[in-house]
């Protein structure tokens, strides 16, 4: 099996339980793999044989755009819709992290990784 992965994908969006975090917004970073088979791809030099790096990126910007509380929500968002709009996944990771989030403590980032 074969692996298409984008990583940090950096983003500005306006998650949080906290109205704060609703207007104010943070930073956070998106990890996408997807586990698809892309022989084909290596075969023929075609992008639709293989998952379009670009599509990936698009989901997860649009999805990111619309505020949840929880970024499990986000992260739940994503994977469903790279899994209906893209063809040939066999497994999808989408890891969402909240940079700096608003916590008693010092506190570099929260994580969650979803994996369908």
């Amino acid at each position: 099996m074969n692996k298409v992965i984008v990583e940090g994908i950096k983003l500005y969006a306006y998650h949080g339980c906290m109205e704060e975090e609703g207007r104010l917004g943070g930073n956070y970073i998106v990890d996408v793999k997807i586990e698809t088979d892309f022989t084909d791809a290596e075969k023929t030099d075609e992008l639709s044989k293989t998952v379009d790096y670009v599509a990936i990126c698009d989901i997860v910007k649009a999805e990111m755009a619309i505020r949840s509380k929880l970024i499990e929500h986000v992260g739940k968002r994503i994977i469903d819709r790279l899994k209906k709009e893209l063809k040939g996944i066999n497994k999808a990771t989408v890891k969402v992290t909240k940079l700096n989030p608003p916590i008693n403590g010092v506190v570099g980032s929260v994580s969650i990784e979803i994996e369908e």
